[in-house]
C-alpha cells in the first residue's frame, strides 16, 4: 500500500499579472475565507516522486508528468493526502496507460473536462476518495450554468414553434376554412361549422351547437323567410284587387321577419 497526494495550485498562467492577481485574490476570497471554492489545478502522486495531470494538446495523450509540486505553469498552494492505493505500481501503470489512451489532449475542456476531472477519475480507479468539492466547484458550477442555458433555449425554440402551429390552426378554425386532411373522411364540411360556432362563440357568448343542430335552426330560419314572403305576396295581391294603395313600411314596423340571435339559454345549446 502507499499514499495517494493531491497537489492544488492556483492557476496563474494567464500572462497577464493583473489576470493573475485577479486570480489570486479570488482563490483567497472565495477559498481560504468562505471555502467555497476557486480557479485551480491539481495532480495526483502515486509511487514515486511525480505527480499526474491533464492537459490540452493539439495531437496525442493530454496526459503528462512532472516534478510534485513543481509544475513551472501555476502558483503551487497546498497538498492534500487523500488516501492509501492497495495496488501494486505495475497495476497503477497499467492504470496510467489505460488513462493515456482514453483522455487526449484535443478534448480538454475548461468546464467539462479538465484536469480536475481527470484526477477525479485517476482516484477512483486507484480506489481512494475523490478530489474535495471545493477544488473543482468553479467549473462544476459552470458546467452546469451552460447546460441549463442550452436546455433552456431549447424549449425557448420548441415553444415557439408549437405556438406558432397553433396560431396557424386558430386562424383556419376562425375562417372556417382549415381543410380536412385525413383520407377518406366523409365529414369535409365539418370546418365550415365550426368556424360559424366560433364567431357565434365570441360575439354573442353561446356554445357551439352540434352539425346536427345547426342544419336544423338553418331550415328553421329558411322556412320563416319563405312563410314571411308568401304572407307579404298575399297581402300585395289583396291590396292590388281592392285597387288600394299598399302602406309605407316605416323604420319602426315590427312587420318585418327578424332572426333571433343565439343566446347562452337558448334551446340549441349543448
Amino acid at each position: 500500500m502507499t499514499e495517494v497526494i493531491l497537489h492544488v495550485y492556483d492557476v496563474t498562467n494567464s500572462g497577464s499579472e493583473k489576470t493573475n492577481n485577479t486570480i489570486l485574490n479570488i482563490n483567497k476570497i472565495f477559498k481560504d475565507a468562505i471555502g467555497l471554492g476557486g480557479i485551480f489545478h491539481s495532480a495526483v502522486q502515486v509511487y514515486g516522486d511525480d505527480e499526474w495531470s491533464f492537459g490540452f494538446c493539439e495531437q496525442g495523450t493530454g496526459v503528462f508528468s512532472c516534478p510534485s509540486g513543481k509544475n513551472p505553469m501555476y502558483t503551487y498552494r497546498e497538498s492534500i493526502v487523500l488516501g492509501k492505493t492497495v495496488f501494486s505500481i505495475f497495476k497503477v501503470n497499467q492504470i496510467l496507460r489505460e488513462l493515456t489512451r482514453e483522455w487526449p489532449g484535443s478534448e480538454y475542456d475548461l468546464l467539462a473536462k479538465n484536469c480536475n476531472h481527470f484526477c477525479d477519475e485517476f482516484c477512483e480507479r486507484l480506489g481512494v476518495p475523490k478530489l474535495p468539492g471545493w477544488v473543482n466547484r468553479f467549473a462544476n458550477a459552470g458546467d452546469a450554468a451552460m447546460e441549463v442555458a442550452g436546455n433552456t433555449a431549447f424549449r425557448f425554440r420548441q415553444a415557439k414553434t408549437e405556438l406558432v402551429s397553433a396560431s396557424k390552426v386558430a386562424y383556419r378554425f376562425l375562417l372556417g376554412s382549415a381543410p380536412d386532411e385525413s383520407p377518406g373522411n366523409s365529414n369535409r364540411g365539418v370546418p365550415r361549422f365550426q368556424g360559424t360556432w366560433f364567431k357565434n362563440l365570441i360575439t354573442n357568448g353561446a356554445k357551439p351547437s352540434s352539425s346536427t343542430e345547426v342544419d336544423n335552426q338553418d331550415e328553421d330560419i329558411l322556412l320563416k323567410q319563405q312563410r314571411s314572403k308568401q304572407g307579404s305576396d298575399q297581402l300585395l295581391r289583396q291590396y292590388s284587387r281592392q285597387g288600394s294603395e299598399v302602406p309605407t313600411l316605416h323604420q319602426n314596423s315590427r312587420q318585418e321577419t327578424e332572426v333571433p340571435p343565439l343566446h347562452q339559454n337558448s334551446a340549441h345549446d349543448i
